[in-house]
């Protein structure tokens, strides 16, 4: 498909947001910014609530695309996470199609697939199509923002690509985001990919670096024209000694969600 132009940037001011508004202007794109909050420097971004629907209808239109990384990023208790990523998500949906955009590209989540142990050894790695586990209500509501993208490729004809994403910061911070890692000029690459690939219908693909200690199939991504430039190894000598290697009896170094799988809920009951 053409490059798209014009770009709406949901949750612009949180740490992806802020990143990728660095680096994807170079793509070319001109990026319409939207945020719960003010983002710092850039007086013309929409300040808006997933909420409100009139607001988020007015924040699609015009665009040509849409990447969605609005939304609660750590578990929270269900009404908010129901609220923030499972009700505005559908809110920007239908905005997206009441306004006749062609593509979303979803921020997705490892966590989607959080209790999946994660491959050691000679193990294969872990495919895309692998069984979705959920680790919490967050994880829970990625899984959901892939069916809905499904839903509305299926029944709207609106294409999504659903990128599963590890950890995009600028530089890996634990053992287990050694395997994780997406770098952020990476994470730019990936998106600019789902944003201009051909036909993607709805195609989720993992979202991370070249990295040595891989743990996922990125043949879906590549196949998007995603060509990773990144490896986590350069910082593994340093994590490594500070942290030791993940340990395959303790669940939180298992598996694909690390302390998300074993820490107490953090909402009152």
């Amino acid at each position: 498909m053409p490059a798209p132009r014009t770009v709406l940037l949901t949750g612009a001011a949180g740490g992806l947001g802020t990143l990728m508004r660095g680096l994807l202007p170079d793509y070319g794109y001109e990026l319409r910014l939207l945020d719960l909050r003010p983002v710092e420097g850039e007086p013309d971004a929409i300040v808006a609530d997933l909420a409100d629907r009139k607001a988020v209808r007015e924040a699609v239109r015009g665009v040509d695309a849409i990447i969605h990384l609005a939304g609660i990023s750590l578990e929270a208790s269900f009404e908010k996470i129901l609220a923030a990523n499972i009700e505005g998500t559908y809110h920007l949906y239908e905005a997206a199609r009441e306004e006749g955009v062609g593509r979303v590209v979803f921020a997705s989540s490892n966590h989607a697939v959080g209790y999946t142990p994660h491959p050691r050894g000679d193990d294969p790695l872990i495919p895309v199509d692998t069984p979705r586990r959920p680790d919490t209500f967050y994880g829970l509501s990625k899984c959901f923002g892939e069916d809905l993208a499904q839903l509305y490729w299926d029944k709207h004809g609106l294409e999504t690509v659903s990128v599963r994403i590890g950890s995009c910061f600028p530089e890996p911070t634990s053992v287990r985001m050694l395997s994780v890692w997406m770098s952020p000029a990476d994470g730019a690459r990936l998106f600019h990919a789902a944003l201009t690939a051909e036909g993607v219908g709805h195609t989720v693909v993992h979202g991370s670096s070249d990295n040595t200690r891989l743990w996922w199939d990125l043949t879906s991504a590549r196949a998007l024209g995603y060509a990773p430039q990144d490896d986590s190894e350069p910082f593994a000598a340093k994590l490594v000694a500070e942290q030791g290697e993940l340990d395959p009896a303790d669940p939180a170094q298992a598996r694909i969600g690390g302390h998300f799988v074993t820490d107490p809920p953090i909402w009152p009951y």
